[in-house]
């Protein structure tokens, strides 16, 4: 048995938080841009969703051709957080142009592509026991990267808001050279130089494989709804830098629910650690038309929980796709999971987004529990097996 060094996992974390960073860079300093030219609320439902829709195509692509399959994937995940940190300049140098920026976060997502499920895939190939608590780390750290930005802007605040820009692609830059540092697992990746398409269609015809991939759709179509509502909600009661740094708590939180779940899948198996915090987040969502109005203490505790839970099931996912894959085609499966996922929730961020002017926030979060509970009745066999 191959004991792991124990710098990988600190490695691979580090890696993962620098290039995910870019994820929301631009929706960190949202308000200085709308409020500098005028941009209405809907921008911010725009921009992430040109992101996700180059992520959503950046995946499809790295999945048909398997190329974190057919090239050493350390390589793959330096050159897309060099590609994504030099579009994150780009947003930057043209952020006045609105169409242009949206072109620069297309292809700021499309390069994000080789880098989280790339990173997963690396981590696969460390850690071939274990796996779960691995990714757990892995995704909590897609997580609190996710969350940095607003993070950078609650301590940057007396800086111009292009120091969070500039500051995010320098991390992203910095992570892809980290990854550098691992070289290859003691046991030998399995590399392959053709197409995966026949191992691709399992996703649909092996009923185990099938089961962790719809679990994972649910999953997709509350997540990161959830957080790009995130500020709407918390501007209920909170704004300026007080805004920033509890949408930074909320969101970082998840990384919480990742870690431990990581932990609770070596006792419980990942299945039904997914299927417990797919209940607790669509738990919460159906709570919102009541909660929205709590008091302080219980509408933070809420916020709190509901960021633990709705984060804390990804890693288990991306574990149970990771087993029941094809061993030659881990990361082509896993990337093209991720391209479907996306879709849907690019899908539930523009359909939210646009209800918002229509729809009391309340109730319209308790549409995000149509993930969850979809989530819940794909894992059914999973759960019965334990896995």
């Amino acid at each position: 048995m191959n004991v792991v060094p124990p710098h990988v996992l600190p490695v691979l974390v580090l890696a993962q938080l620098a290039g995910t960073s870019l994820w929301f860079a631009v929706n960190a300093v949202m308000p200085d841009l709308q409020l500098e030219w005028g941009w209405p609320i809907t921008a911010v439902g725009s921009l992430t969703s040109a992101l996700q829709t180059g992520f959503i195509v950046g995946t499809l692509v790295f999945a048909l051709l398997a190329l974190a399959d057919r090239f050493r994937a350390t390589r793959v995940f330096l050159f897309c957080a060099l590609a994504g940190a030099a579009c994150t300049l780009g947003a930057w140098a043209m952020v006045s142009d609105f169409t242009a920026l949206l072109v620069w976060r297309f292809a700021t997502g499309f390069f994000l592509a080789g880098i989280y499920p790339v990173g997963m895939k690396i981590a696969s190939q460390w850690y071939r026991q274990g796996l779960g608590a691995a990714l757990g780390y892995l995704v909590g750290a897609l997580v609190l990267g996710s969350a940095s930005a607003h993070g950078l802007r609650a301590v940057a605040d007396a800086l111009p808001w292009p120091s969070i820009m500039l500051g995010v692609s320098a991390l992203a830059v910095a992570g892809g050279l980290l990854i550098l540092t691992l070289g290859e697992p003691p046991q030998a990746p399995v590399r392959v130089s053709t197409w995966q398409w026949p191992a691709l269609a399992k996703m649909w015809t092996d009923p185990r494989l099938r089961s962790s991939v719809l679990g994972y759709f649910g999953h997709m179509w509350e997540l990161y709804t959830l957080w790009v509502l995130l500020p709407l909600i918390l501007g209920t009661r909170l704004s300026g830098v007080d805004l920033s740094w509890m949408a930074f708590v909320v969101m970082g939180s998840g990384a919480v629910g990742c870690v431990l779940g990581g932990h609770a899948a070596k006792h419980w198996g990942s299945a039904r650690v997914a299927a417990f915090f797919l209940a607790l987040s669509g738990l919460c969502c159906l709570l919102a038309p009541w909660l929205l109005d709590a008091p302080d203490a219980v509408f933070y505790a809420w916020l709190l929980v509901w960021g633990i839970a709705v984060a804390g099931d990804s890693p288990q996912f991306s574990t149970l796709t990771a087993r029941n894959a094809p061993a030659q085609a881990v990361g082509s499966v896993l990337t093209l999971s991720n391209s479907v996922g996306f879709a849907i929730s690019t899908l539930s961020i523009l359909l939210f987004v646009a209800l918002t002017d229509g729809v009391p926030l309340g109730w319209l979060l308790t549409g995000l529990a149509l993930g969850p509970v979809l989530g819940l009745w794909s894992l059914r066999l999973l759960v019965r097996e334990r896995a």
